[in-house]
């Protein structure tokens, strides 16, 4: 094998994800070494010697400094089977090429998600959007199972009673009661550049979990697609942190007097506060 990854032998291999899940791999182009083609077209380098190490670099510089284009040159597809609610967040990154089974031509079958017990956790007290680190009462959390269980099996008998030569109801009238943690289908095509964009924000700790667990099996088909810019992209993009003109005003104060208290004279959010705080004292 050259010194550019090929992922020819992951092809059609199913990565399983939660309960009934997985990611596929359908077809891929490009390597690291497209990227490095395409940023050195720009300057007629591409018939020079370069060395593994000045590859690395290239891949380096171009994702610290946000020189994105290049990474454009790779693309992946992806077979994806994910419960409805995971599905609608991950088309909400619209660059990308997507095409979904359809309740209109196919009839459902019982491939519902049931969370885990472990991962059924109370709201965060600080953020509208997510859970907290706190599982919900086991006996509630048991409850809120035996419902999830249940509203997918009650559709399915009405939606095969409807479906039945008695009633005869249309497919497309008859999904509108599937319940959101059905498993849908689609194939998913992007470019590496987006995909990143999209693995950023989706691996994130603040992400759902369920979407997390999907996020983390491609950002491993990634890893090994694409190894240098991968390294490239944990370096300079998901273990970077990004300071405001204010963080960056009361962290030179900060060093310079080596009191982080000072921090709170420059009418910080408490938020922002706590993100230096974290960041200088690791």
């Amino acid at each position: 094998m050259s010194k550019y990854n090929h992922i020819d032998y992951l092809i059609d291999k199913e990565y399983k994800v939660l309960d009934k899940g997985f990611v596929r791999l359908v077809d891929y182009m490009g390597s690291d070494k497209s990227i490095i083609q395409a940023a050195r077209v720009s300057y007629n380098a591409n018939n020079k010697e370069h060395t593994q190490e000045s590859d690395a670099k290239l891949i380096n510089y171009l994702m610290k400094h946000q020189h994105t284009s290049p990474f454009e040159m790779c693309e992946i597809t992806l077979h994806i089977k994910a419960p409805l609610f995971i599905a609608r967040q991950w088309m909400r990154h619209r660059t990308a090429s997507y095409n979904e089974i359809s309740a209109r031509y196919t009839e459902p079958n019982d491939d519902f998600y049931i969370p885990h017990i472990d991962n059924i956790k109370k709201q965060h007290a600080g953020n509208k959007q997510c859970s907290g680190d706190e599982l919900l009462n086991e006996s509630i959390a048991g409850y809120f199972i035996n419902i999830t269980y249940n509203t997918g099996k009650n559709f399915l008998k009405e939606y095969k009673y409807l479906n039945g030569d008695s009633v005869n109801l249309a497919r497309e009238m008859n999904r509108i009661n599937m319940p959101v943690n059905y498993y849908t289908e689609f194939y998913y095509k992007t470019n590496l550049k987006n995909l990143l964009h999209f693995l950023k924000l989706r691996t994130h700790t603040h992400a759902q979990f369920e979407i997390r667990e999907y996020a983390n099996v491609v950002m491993d088909i990634v890893t090994k697609w694409c190894p240098v810019a991968s390294k490239a992209f944990m370096e300079h993009e998901v273990e970077a942190v990004k300071l405001s003109k204010k963080q960056i005003e009361a962290l030179q104060q900060i060093y310079a007097n080596q009191n982080i208290e000072m921090a709170k004279d420059y009418n910080l959010s408490e938020r922002d506060f706590k993100e230096l705080c974290d960041i200088i004292q690791g």
